[in-house]
Formats: C-alpha cells, sequence, structure tokens
C-alpha cells in the first residue's frame, strides 16, 4: 500500500468513527466510498497481466566497454486486449524502465536497450519486475515474469606480439597441428584411463584414491608453450584490472599464434588450454571471473603448483613491491609490476601504471622467434 493508500484508509476509518460518534450518516457514507475505493486499488493492482517475455542480448559475449544490446519481446497471449504495464528489467545493479503499451489479442511489442558493459564479470540480466497499481496510486504490486540471462563481459585486449617461445616440432614446416606427444618426460594432467592406453602410464597413486584406472598424460616439452602467473592476493596488486587485461591479451596473442597456453594464480587456479581459437576462448572465460581473493600471507604461487617449473616461456604478473616467492627460484623470462608510476623496462623486469603503457614497453622488447 502506497502513502497516499494508507492515509486513504486512515481517512476512511476516521470518517466512520465520527459518524457513529455524531450519528451522522454522510461520514458513514465517505467511510464507506474511501474503503470501497481501496478494495478496488487493490483488486485492480493485484491482477496480472499474461504476458509472454522473452528477453535477447547480443552479443552473450563481450569485450569490457563495448556496446552489448537487450531486446524484449512482450506478446499478448490472452483472449483479450490488456491497458500495458510498466515494468523494470535489472541488469547488474542498473534497473530500465520499460513501458509496454497496450497490446490486442496475439499482438506483440520489442523493446531495446543498451547493456552496461564498462565492468568485467558475470552480468546478471532480469527477470523482468511488473508493476501494477490503481489510477489512484493507492497500492502498488511488483511481480516478477519472465527468465534470467547472462552475458560474460570479457577483459580488454591490447595489440600484443606473441612471447618468444622455443620452436615448435617440425618449424620448417610451420606449426603442427598434430595432438600433444604422450610418452615424453612433461606431466600435464592424470585421466580416467581409456581402451589403448598403454598400461605403463597408469598412475596407481590416483587410482587408489578414486577406485578408477587413472593413467598419466604427457606432451611433448618441444610444443611452444607460454605460461602466465597472476597475483591474486588481496592487496598485493593495487592495479590488478590492469594485469588481468595485460594477462588476457598475453594468453590470448599466444593462443592465436599456435602455442599451448597455461594461467596459474595464486588462489590455486590452473589452467591449461590447448591453441587456437577454442583454447583462447577458454582462456577468456576463465579471465573474465578472476578475483583477488588469495590470503594476503600466501606465496604469489601455491605450494602444489610450485614444485617444477612450467615449460616454454614464463610470464609473472604482480604489484610493484610484491615478493615473487617460490616464483623467483623459476627464473621467470619476464615479470610485470604493475601500480609503478610511469613506465620503465630493465632487463626482464617491465614496471607500468598502466595496461597499455605495459604492453607497448612489451612490444618493444619481445617479438616471435625467427623461424
Amino acid at each position: 500500500m502506497t502513502r497516499r493508500g494508507l492515509l486513504v484508509l486512515i481517512g476512511a476509518a476516521g470518517c466512520y468513527v465520527l459518524g457513529e460518534l455524531a450519528d451522522y450518516a454522510m461520514f458513514r457514507a465517505l467511510a464507506g466510498f474511501a474503503f470501497g475505493a481501496v478494495v478496488a486499488a487493490v483488486v485492480t493492482a493485484m491482477s496480472r497481466p499474461r504476458a509472454e517475455v522473452t528477453r535477447t542480448v547480443h552479443p552473450d559475449r563481450v569485450e569490457r566497454g563495448t556496446p552489448a544490446l537487450a531486446t524484449l519481446v512482450v506478446r499478448n497471449t490472452t483472449t483479450r486486449r490488456h491497458g500495458g504495464f510498466s515494468a523494470r528489467d535489472r541488469a547488474g545493479t542498473t534497473e530500465h524502465r520499460v513501458q509496454v503499451r497496450p497490446l490486442a489479442t496475439g499482438a506483440e511489442a520489442t523493446y531495446h536497450y543498451e547493456l552496461p558493459t564498462d565492468r568485467r564479470g558475470r552480468l546478471n540480466i532480469g527477470p523482468l519486475v511488473l508493476n501494477r497499481s490503481d489510477p489512484f496510486r493507492l497500492v502498488r504490486t511488483n511481480r516478477t515474469i519472465g527468465t534470467t540471462t547472462t552475458v560474460l563481459i570479457y577483459p580488454r585486449r591490447h595489440t600484443v606480439r606473441p612471447a618468444a617461445v622455443a620452436f615448435p616440432r617440425h618449424h620448417y614446416d610451420g606449426p603442427t597441428t598434430d595432438p600433444p606427444l604422450r610418452g615424453s618426460n612433461d606431466l600435464v594432467a592424470v585421466r580416467e584411463y581409456v581402451r589403448g592406453d598403454e598400461v605403463r602410464l597408469l598412475h596407481w597413486r590416483s587410482t587408489a584414491k578414486t577406485g578408477v584406472l587413472m593413467v598419466r598424460e604427457y606432451t611433448d616439452p618441444a610444443l611452444a608453450g607460454v605460461t602466465v602467473v597472476l597475483d591474486t592476493r588481496a592487496g598485493a596488486l593495487p592495479a590488478f584490472e590492469d594485469a588481468v587485461e595485460v594477462a588476457t591479451s598475453l594468453l590470448y596473442a599466444g593462443a592465436q599464434a599456435g602455442q599451448r597456453c597455461r594461467l596459474i594464480t595464486s588462489t590455486g587456479a590452473n589452467v591449461a588450454t590447448d591453441s587456437g581459437l577454442p583454447g583462447a576462448q577458454h582462456m577468456l572465460d576463465e579471465l573474465c571471473l578472476v578475483t583477488q581473493d588469495a590470503d594476503p600471507r600466501a606465496g604469489l604461487v601455491p605450494p602444489e603448483l610450485a614444485t617444477r617449473r612450467p615449460s616454454g616461456s614464463l610470464i609473472v604478473l604482480t604489484g610493484p613491491e610484491a615478493d615473487l616467492g617460490r616464483a623467483a627460484i623459476w627464473r621467470p623470462d619476464t615479470v610485470f609490476r604493475l601500480g609503478v608510476a610511469g613506465g620503465r623496462a630493465l632487463g626482464n623486469v617491465i614496471a607500468a601504471d598502466t595496461a597499455e603503457r605495459a604492453v607497448a614497453l612489451w612490444n618493444t622488447l619481445r617479438t616471435e622467434p625467427a623461424r
């Protein structure tokens, strides 16, 4: 009930009491009219138009700052004309008001609005909140109709040169498209046994824990690869969004250049993808949702991931004063320190205040190896 409706209801009660005390029929009649208006308002506001709402978004994956559009289609599925209604569609923390016009039986109306894409992450859209009120604004109800939709907002990508890595197999013929070799010295995963796997690759410890035959999967260490270690400790990296943009740019460029990519974070994430567009897409999905939630007292690299140095090119992204810890033993090829005023490159360390400046320094110092 709105403030106006509450005042009318209080006035109706007052008129009725005054009419009874003074034995004056006019006050009792006014009380009846006011109470009847409130009852009629409740009935009107509680009635729900039977409309079918369909929402589509384009695109459903978008880079931060790039326009994205939501489309609402409202269709009258009843046998009677409805008089229209007001609604609110929520996109993250933003609300968009939609005034649906009256629709005849079977008619539909289409409404468009732009989505907020200024923040990286998962953007939840909907459901549509229907606002119903009576003509005198005495009672107001909110009801939800329709479903929700999700849009992934990726970090911004900058044009970068892929990291300089080892030559791929058969480099004189160009990058290989063969699957990773098994039986080499680089262990990449432990997976469930399938028919045809060699018995000598069985991983007995995992088999004992799971009760299912598990085998070790190896890859050819000569395959080109790049690993990015992203510092996700709370407070260790003030320019975290810039670091995410740099990581996204490097991994995306590496995947597109035929490199196997890997992302390691302080929270324990260890994501490895193959080269090409599917690998780049998978890495973008991971970097879209990465957050700074690791324990600030923890190391840059979790102990369970610091047993051996990743193969290929190794890049570390951290803050100005953060300690590399176990990652220093790996001797990374490049260390980005984001959040430093200005920009400079000294040895294998690139210090910059923004992702744009860091990428510019990288492009001046790095290039693909000549084939």
